[in-house]
């Protein structure tokens, strides 16, 4: 799957902010509230590492707020506050370079954040380093990563607004990786394994583009994920593909294009199954959820999850895709107990 080009993010003006909340100040992040923002983005320069982010919001009028920052990663949704009132929001967010896909542009230095929603009021901000965090790994492909484009959205780059503080979304999917170049690639699973610490989920999601392994090696390549994971002390969590929706007349998905079975004949989430209760690894079946939603929504509606109006592509998601496959995430990591408690967003 290609790499799409990188789009402008429009900057949405602040609303209705107050003038009397204070800036707060920290020597050892750089963060320095509302002084560094400015036309709805606010830039905080910061060298790479793992920052709590804490934001009021709410004005004189009744607002609603939204918060995305790097590479299109939303990271707070879109939160109503009444006329008057203020609402308090806090989440941790990972600054890395590249910022965006691992094998991309570097983008900005240090962080920025992006203040939008329908009605977006700003009254306060302050950013601090966090303190050692629980940390979601994510090693994927071009349905998982930080999309530097829009239509586009992987799952991953939606998936930190359903987090509070306390956990982070470090999101090292690329596009276009198999099994077999996110292993061989020096500037993927040789860069992300050893940044794994004891205790931090790594959720892996690689079919799309083994179109041409074998299910031997396809196995073996998941055994070695699995491996590398729990080497580092790490929890390796195994995710079937998002489906393609490639429906056939009775309406149903029950075919090997949207099922993710390769020209070898390989059926790559039966392998990922298989692997997962043989290896003893937690299961999050996205095949089958995502299969459920779409058939579901039935073939009109369910291209509003993909990009089949805009690019006829039954196999990159939406924002609105995107962030329906992150919720079915954030549910198996509930279940799961894959993080702490209180430091998921319900609802």
């Amino acid at each position: 799957m290609r790499r799409f080009s990188i789009a402008v993010v429009a900057a949405v003006a602040l609303g209705a902010a107050s003038t009397s909340a204070p800036a707060h100040a920290d020597a050892r992040s750089g963060g320095r509230g509302l002084s560094h923002c400015a036309a709805g983005t606010c830039h905080f320069d910061v060298p790479p590492g793992t920052y709590d982010v804490r934001v009021t919001l709410g004005g004189r009028a009744a607002s609603s707020t939204s918060v995305s920052g790097e590479t299109r990663r939303s990271l707070l949704p879109e939160t109503a506050a009444p006329a008057g009132q203020r609402v308090t929001r806090s989440f941790t967010v990972n600054v890395r370079t590249p910022e965006g896909e691992p094998t991309g542009p570097e983008g900005t230095p240090g962080l920025d954040l992006n203040i939008g929603g329908s009605a977006p009021a700003l009254a306060d901000l302050r950013v601090t380093r966090a303190r050692p965090t629980r940390q979601i790994f994510l090693v994927g492909d071009s349905t998982v990563c930080d999309q530097p484009g829009d239509p586009y959205s992987g799952w991953g780059q939606q998936l930190p607004q359903y987090l509070r503080k306390g956990v982070s979304v470090a999101n090292y999917a690329d596009s276009g990786e198999s099994t077999v170049s996110y292993l061989g690639n020096p500037q993927l699973w040789a860069t992300v394994r050893p940044l794994i610490r004891p205790g931090d989920p790594v959720l892996v999601q690689l079919a799309h583009n083994d179109k041409t392994t074998d299910e031997a090696t396809y196995r073996t390549n998941l055994e070695t994920l699995v491996a590398g994971v729990r080497e580092q002390g790490g929890q390796p969590v195994l995710v079937t593909p998002i489906v393609r929706r490639w429906f056939n007349p009775d309406g149903t998905l029950n075919n090997g294009t949207a099922l993710l079975v390769n020209g070898l004949g390989v059926d790559h989430p039966a392998v990922i199954r298989a692997v997962a209760a043989a290896r003893d690894v937690p299961l999050i079946d996205l095949t089958a959820k995502t299969k459920a939603l779409v058939e579901s929504l039935g073939v009109e509606g369910s291209k509003a999850l993909y990009l089949t109006n805009e690019a006829r592509d039954n196999t990159h998601t939406s924002v609105r895709g995107a962030t329906a496959y992150a919720g079915l995430v954030r549910d198996e990591l509930v279940t799961r107990h894959l993080v702490p408690k209180g430091t998921v967003r319900v609802g």
